[in-house]
């Protein structure tokens, strides 16, 4: 019996394709149940596969399954349809699974409507799915019924079967990282907020469960032993347990494990002492869903934060070093001009480093998607058009689409116009011990307005002069190889080359392995046609693939050469 698991494409391109084309924790967890329990499972990350229906009839034709199994988060359900459509063509005889957020939410809706789904698992699938693969491989249509968390047709009308009782002990799961390299992690499921504009409560029915500490660090470990250098936290609130968490961190310091890493929090789970061990261990950004400015919107939405915990956790996490992340809506219920001013009047008292700006959007599963079935009367047909998603904006009369638009040109617009003024109220913490990672900090940070996603961003005023004073103020706290490359950089770009050459010339003296200083530093003495003194630098560094070019080069014009 050989399964074959699924993460389709999304029906709209995006501006960064970052945001949806990591494969699932979800598919990970359940091919290492699988594999565990015998059964042969190929993962295939088919996001990219938007517009290639050859490709996907290529893949499912060769790898030949018998069971295939497709993670539906809803925005990529059109993908799921289709891909489910062409494993039809190929292999009619073959089962397909639909499971995931997504289609846990709109079962019913999936086998009523779509022909080429034939069972969905619902909630959390491990073992649904393993006792279906099972059921199917004996060809046992009894077992299948009694099958709990599943759905299927039942005389051509969608029934379910009784909920499955959610995994007591979540380190009695097989490691998916023993199988399969990935850089996004869980440490629990479920999340204790009520959000209106979220299923994970409904998806994580109970109270929020979690590995233990040593079970997350061995997967940090493992992962990290075959070269994953950053990882993503996606837990709904990692810090919900802060000893864990301190315990996790300190894990990291004593195993040695030379790693970066982010993570999603709130704003009332975080204190001084756990975002300094965070920091110790290795966490660069947090972010934390903030969603309005207006308190009588945040209750609609469901987060009644109070704003001096909001402005707390945000000054708390960048005094440490960590990058402060937001995550704002726009477009809810009872928007106004009013209401937006007051967002942009809480980004300037919290200063976030980093924000995202989303429209309210009704998803299956959520109170706001219920609430508009319920007032309008209307079925799940809603989702059979072919889009990704419904904003909120089209449901409320009172409020218009266009200006939902401005109101969120407006807010990304205030926000990169405040990042100057964000930048220059840092205030770091005076621990000694801290003094490295905030030059590591201030360093990535002037990186990311020189070279990164700032730079790019025309509404954000000055931004080499932002990144000039973030490497002087890293250097000032402690010696830091990316602050050097990049005040050499600036030096360069301003026509400072002696004072890019020392610069570059103390950055290898200080840090002589570092690849990066001593290319840039290489390449300015070949923009003077210095060939010798690049040899030099470059030649201690003749196998990385970076280098060989600019050394072959060298050698081509160096006087000295035979």
């Amino acid at each position: 019996m050989k399964t074959l698991l699924i993460y389709p494409y999304f029906l709209d391109p995006r501006l960064d394709e970052k945001d949806v084309e990591v494969v699932p924790q979800g598919l990970y967890y359940l091919a290492a149940v699988l594999q565990a329990a015998g059964v042969e499972t190929v993962v295939a990350d088919l996001h990219g596969f938007r517009g290639r229906s050859e490709a996907v009839r290529e893949r499912i034709a060769a790898i030949q399954p018998d069971v295939i199994g497709i993670s539906v988060l809803h925005a990529n359900r059109w993908g799921a349809v289709d891909i489910a459509r062409i494993a039809k063509a190929v292999r009619p005889e073959t089962p397909v699974v639909f499971g995931g957020v997504g289609a846990t939410f709109l079962w019913d809706h999936f086998l009523l409507r779509f022909p080429e789904i034939d069972y969905v698992v619902l909630g959390e699938g491990e073992y649904s799915f393993l006792e279906l693969v099972r059921a199917l491989d004996a060809g046992d249509a009894g077992a299948v019924r009694g099958i709990r968390g599943l759905a299927f047709r039942d005389a051509g009308h969608p029934v379910r079967t009784g909920p499955r009782e959610p995994i007591p002990d979540l380190d009695a799961l097989p490691h998916p990282a023993r199988t399969f390299t990935y850089s996004h992690l869980l440490l629990s499921r479920g999340c204790p907020g009520r959000c209106t504009f979220c299923a994970s409560p409904r998806f994580w029915p109970g109270p929020v469960r979690s590995h233990s500490a040593d079970y997350f660090l061995d997967e940090l470990e493992m992962l990290s032993d075959r070269g994953v250098g950053h990882f993503f936290i996606s837990d709904d609130t990692f810090t919900l347990d802060p000893a864990k968490v301190m315990a996790i961190c300190r894990g990291i310091i004593e195993r040695n494990l030379s790693i970066t890493w982010q993570a999603i929090s709130r704003v009332d789970h975080v204190s001084a002492k756990l975002l300094f061990w965070m920091r110790k261990a290795g966490c660069i950004q947090i972010s934390y869903g903030v969603e309005s400015g207006s308190a009588a919107v945040r209750r609609r939405l469901g987060k009644p934060l109070q704003p001096e915990k909001i402005r707390r956790a945000f000054a708390l996490t960048t005094r440490f070093g960590i990058l402060s992340r937001a995550y704002f809506i726009y477009g809810s219920p009872g928007e106004t001009w009013d209401t937006i001013q007051a967002t942009v009047d809480l980004m300037l008292q919290i200063k976030p480093l980093a924000a995202i700006f989303y429209v309210l959007t009704l998803f299956p599963g959520t109170a706001l998607a219920d609430g508009f079935l319920r007032k309008t009367g209307k079925s799940d047909d809603v989702w059979l058009e072919r889009r990704e998603d419904i904003p909120y904006c089209e449901t409320d009369p009172g409020l218009s689409c266009d200006l939902v638009v401005t109101f969120g040109r407006t807010l990304r617009k205030r926000f990169y116009e405040m990042l100057p003024d964000a930048v220059a109220a840092i205030h770091l913490d005076s621990k000694a011990s801290l003094r490295p990672l905030h030059a590591d900090f201030l360093s990535r940070l002037g990186m990311t307005f020189h070279q990164g996603d700032y730079s790019r961003v025309d509404a954000i005023p000055d931004k080499a002069s932002i990144a000039y004073r973030l490497y002087r103020r890293a250097l000032d706290l402690y010696p830091d190889s990316r602050a050097l490359l990049g005040l050499a950089m600036l030096q360069q770009q301003a026509g400072e080359t002696g004072s890019a050459e020392k610069t570059l010339r103390d950055g290898i003296r200080e840090f002589p392995e570092d690849i990066p200083l001593a290319l840039c530093l290489g390449i300015h003495f070949m923009n003077q046609g210095r060939w010798d003194e690049a040899l030099a630098v470059l030649g201690r560094f003749a196998e990385n693939p970076e280098i060989r070019p600019y050394l072959d080069e060298c050698r081509r014009r160096s006087p000295r050469s035979p």
